[in-house]
């Protein structure tokens, strides 16, 4: 639902010192594809969190007030939104978009605006290289997602030991990629790690997210008889799921399946979603930090389903943009930018941090063990059971359907 405020004058704005607003509520907008399972999860999550905000007594007594706008998987619309959100709703940031193409088009707008923008799900590296590359102008964006070469990496790392070291002793793969800007660095990252875990790549595959027949594809990667498909699909949606299962594919699903997050996932698939291993920012049943579990479960309450992974990383950046805000002392967007920077922030993801303006990933989200690693679940029986790190599985195992054969020793 899209919310309307009324506006005060500019001038009177320009005369009220800052102590004196303290009643004024913190705006964060908003803007999401709510009719994708993955969409719909940012509004969901941001409004939960600023519930909770709110019923603590707000952010030195200021509540955060969320402004929501659905861009129906349109760049055009997001970047309208955008507009508004600062010109007419006064927001004093914005969480956009869990689609690269959007992002990438609003990242501009958020520069020319001022306008701190952290997006909770879209990858594309490019994001990152535009604030490095342009710092000046670009500052403003944030990226509160792995980058996609991050992505690739967190697959390359767990795939190590889950599928290399582990009883499978996985030699050869296919990277199985829809076409979009978010696949492009991760299908270069998966082609370099790969093969330093041991793996030989036998194919690549980047098909169109329209796409509706996997058969042919299928096929032929059944011809080439990798022992494990290493997947980037999103957008494409859950056809090459369903089919894979339906045509009993024997080559096991394993990699950035991001529909796959949430559990509609297993109802959506009929259940053929079991035996797949994803990557996945947080799960319900899995304590990341003391955070994670209680807002997985305030949002299942609320919603009926678990969170997308961009729920979490939604509900974590309301919380770091209002204590920005707090310690900026100011909603000017220069000085929250500035604050945003400094985020030390214990989430539901994990620690978080973004990449200084020197490194390459600027205003990325920082990835490693003592910051946000992520974790890797595999769906059996219609839960998500956590499979990696292994400190967090509780010695779960890989079980896939009879139908997948398991590499040879």
């Amino acid at each position: 639902m899209i919310k309307l405020h009324r506006l005060c004058a500019p001038a009177m704005v320009a005369l009220v010192p800052f102590a004196a607003q303290a009643a004024e509520p913190i705006k964060i907008g908003v803007i999401a594809e709510n009719s994708a399972i993955s969409g719909i999860a940012i509004p969901n999550a941001a409004q939960i969190a600023a519930d909770e905000i709110n019923a603590a007594g707000g952010i030195d007594g200021r509540k955060v007030e969320i402004v929501a706008y659905d861009d129906h998987n349109s760049a055009a619309d997001a970047v309208r939104a955008l507009q508004r959100l600062a010109s007419q709703d006064k927001v004093q940031a914005v969480i956009a978009s869990y689609t690269s193409e959007v992002a990438l088009a609003l990242e501009p707008w958020a520069g020319r605006l001022k306008m701190p923008t952290i997006t909770p799900g879209a990858a594309s590296d490019e994001i990152t290289k535009r604030v490095h590359d342009d710092y000046a102008h670009l500052k403003y964006m944030f990226q509160g997602y792995f980058a996609s070469s991050f992505l690739a990496q967190s697959v390359c790392d767990s795939a190590k030991d889950l599928l290399v070291d582990g009883p499978l002793h996985v030699k050869t793969a296919a990277i199985f990629s829809e076409d979009a800007a978010w696949t492009v660095p991760l299908d270069a990252t998966y082609a370099a790690c790969l093969p330093k875990i041991g793996v030989n790549v036998l194919d690549t595959i980047r098909m169109s997210p329209d796409t509706t027949d996997f058969t042919p594809i299928y096929n032929g990667l059944e011809a080439k008889k990798p022992d494990v498909l290493i997947a980037g699909i999103s957008h494409v949606g859950v056809q090459p799921t369903v089919q894979w299962a339906n045509q009993q594919v024997p080559i096991p699903i394993y990699g950035v399946v991001s529909q796959a997050t949430s559990t509609t996932f297993w109802n959506d698939t009929n259940g053929a979603a079991d035996g797949v291993v994803l990557q996945n920012m947080a799960t319900e049943t899995v304590a990341t930090t003391p955070k994670t579990v209680p807002f997985a479960q305030s949002y299942i309450k609320r919603y009926g389903i678990s969170p997308a992974y961009p729920g979490y990383t939604t509900y974590d950046a309301v919380y770091y943009i209002a204590e920005a805000v707090k310690r900026a002392g100011s909603d000017e967007g220069d000085k929250v930018v500035e604050a945003l920077e400094k985020t030390d922030w214990t989430g539901t993801v994990g620690q978080i941090k973004f990449y200084g303006k020197d490194d390459s990933h600027t205003h990325g989200m920082v990835y490693g063990p003592q910051a946000v690693s992520g974790l890797f679940v595999q769906w059996q029986a219609g839960k998500q059971v956590a499979v990696w790190p292994k400190a967090v599985a509780g010695g779960n195992a890989l079980k896939f359907p009879a139908f997948v054969k398991a590499a040879a020793p």
